[in-house]
């Protein structure tokens, strides 16, 4: 049978490629299969971990029958509102960057910049529809995942329903994921609003811009589109942005923000959204004076609420909220002991690669460990992030003062980026690398770059981390000059330089006079 429920999905504009993309990720003609007697795992969603988990399961070779259930796109948040549209935008933002700084660097732009936004745009929906069959149903189906399209709920305690079919299982996994938190904002519902979820199905530019949220995906999006020719007010409750992040980063991008034209409204409590003639105007404070702003379009990028709705979770004594989402210990295994869960619907990680990695211990712990011999830990992962502004800001680890909360005495050793000859010859001074190290030893606990291809340069530092490699080892590894990544190996240099006391010193001298 077809599954009638969800057969009608469209994703706007529905041109060529947001046809392809539905096509491959949900398409309409699709027909579940008449399920298995039993499946080993049954996975609902297909957003990167529901993915990793089916496709990891059913390509080892093994025979394992599993079944993955999705109600709308494939592929979840990251191919279609996530990460592939996204980074699509800010590359073409990059661009108009790039020319901002060409008079400085000897390069004359003969005319005034010309954003076609719908290029743009279309450009956007065309990299996201290309990339989609990797997550298709299709695909799917030919490494031996049954696709069930239809909403799952549990029905007993080893069966999950899903468009007028059962399907038994040993292991289930919730992996549902999360969406944009609705704002609590008077008229706002009325005045209509966009989200992550939302903005990408723009097709014409608005002239004015208001982003609500100075987070990672609220600062993404305000640089992106202010360098697309939009003019954006970024409102943020907190007194920084990026308020999580290492303070001196968030400073450096707050005023790379204010520099290139956004209005950067911080310690902001926004009031009331009115429709007006001229647009959408939106009543605020901040620091104890009152104003307002008219904006074309609102983008609200301020929180995420797990999708947790809709499971049937108290059937089968699976715990949840609806803040955190489903309960899980540190083996992603839920109160029902049978079912696992992974991905944003679980995690304070709320990334891809995280999901990715949760997905791999989800598959081990349900799949390959007998008695629970052998489990994989989610505390053992060592994660980094980017936030993919211009420049990026990456972290991996321990915050200095997160450590110290534990008990944990730190060394940071900063390179400032105005001290590498690759940053000075790219005019891209402005940021740093921070290694925070365990006082009286190389072992590196944790690290912050602000750089523009800093999310490129965290994995070295992870790599370290991961394999407990030290600074005195990182010292000895050869990085090609000039390289902006050459910060790393400075700064295992003034470490070892440390280690140079004055008994040290004579010891050296002492082995000169045999040398």
């Amino acid at each position: 049978m077809s599954n009638l429920e969800f057969d009608r999905i469209t994703v706007l504009p529905m041109d060529e490629y947001n046809q392809r993309l539905v096509a491959n990720v949900h398409p309409e003609n699709w027909v579940n299969p008449q399920p298995a007697d039993c499946y080993d795992l049954v996975v609902i969603g297909a957003g990167t971990a529901g993915l990793v988990v089916a496709a990891g399961a059913a390509g080892l070779g093994l025979g394992l029958k599993v079944a993955l259930i999705e109600k709308h796109l494939m592929g979840g948040d990251c191919l279609n509102v996530g990460c592939v549209p996204s980074k699509s935008l800010i590359r073409s933002a990059r661009v108009v960057g790039e020319m901002w700084k060409a008079k400085d660097l000897g390069v004359n732009i003969s005319q005034h910049l010309n954003v076609d936004f719908a290029t743009v745009m279309a450009r956007l929906r065309r990299i996201r529809a290309g990339i989609s069959h990797h997550d298709s149903a299709a695909r799917f189906k030919n490494i031996g995942v049954d696709v069930f399209l239809g909403s799952g709920k549990f029905a007993s305690n080893n069966t999950i329903a899903v468009d007028g079919q059962i399907l038994k299982f040993k292991k289930a996994v919730i992996a549902t994921g999360a969406r944009a938190v609705k704002p609590e904002i008077r008229g706002i519902e009325a005045a209509g609003y966009l989200t992550n979820e939302t903005v990408f199905s723009l097709i014409q530019k608005p002239d004015k811009l208001a982003v609500i949220g100075g987070g990672p995906i609220g600062c993404e999006l305000a640089q992106a589109f202010q360098r697309l020719g939009c003019e954006v007010t970024l409102f943020h409750k907190n007194s920084h942005i990026l308020n999580k992040e290492d303070r001196e980063a968030a400073e450096i991008l707050q005023r790379v923000l204010t520099d290139e034209g956004i209005r950067v409204v911080l310690n902001c409590q926004l009031e009331e959204v009115v429709t007006v003639t001229e647009g959408k105007r939106l009543y605020f404070s901040s620091n104890g004076n009152r104003d307002s702003v008219t904006v074309n379009e609102i983008l609200v990028g301020a929180g995420r609420a797990p999708n947790v709705e809709g499971l049937n979770l108290e059937a089968v004594g699976v715990e949840y909220d609806q803040k955190h989402g489903v309960k899980v210990n540190d083996y992603l295994q839920t109160t029902n002991p049978n079912i696992y869960a992974a991905g944003d619907i679980c995690m304070n990680w709320k990334f891809t690669h995280a999901a990715d990695a949760a997905a791999r211990i989800v598959i081990k712990n349900t799949l390959f460990s007998p008695f629970g011999v052998g489990r994989s830990q989610l505390s053992k992962l060592v994660m980094p992030w980017v936030t993919y502004t211009d420049p990026e800001i990456a972290h991996v680890g321990m915050y200095a003062e997160e450590a110290e909360k534990m008990g944990l005495e730190v060394t940071t050793i900063k390179i400032a980026f105005n001290n590498v000859d690759r940053a000075i010859a790219d005019s891209e001074e402005a940021g740093f690398l921070k290694i925070h190290h365990k006082k009286g030893s190389d072992q590196i606990i944790g690290a912050t770059i602000v750089a523009s291809h800093a999310g490129e340069m965290i994995s070295e530092i992870t790599t370290a981390i991961v394999n407990k490699i030290g600074l005195s080892k990182l010292s000895s590894v050869i990085h090609p000059y000039p390289t902006q990544a050459e910060a790393i190996k400075k700064a295992a240099d003034a470490y070892r330089r440390t280690l140079l006391t004055s008994r040290t010193k004579q010891l050296l001298k002492f082995l000169t006079k045999f040398s």
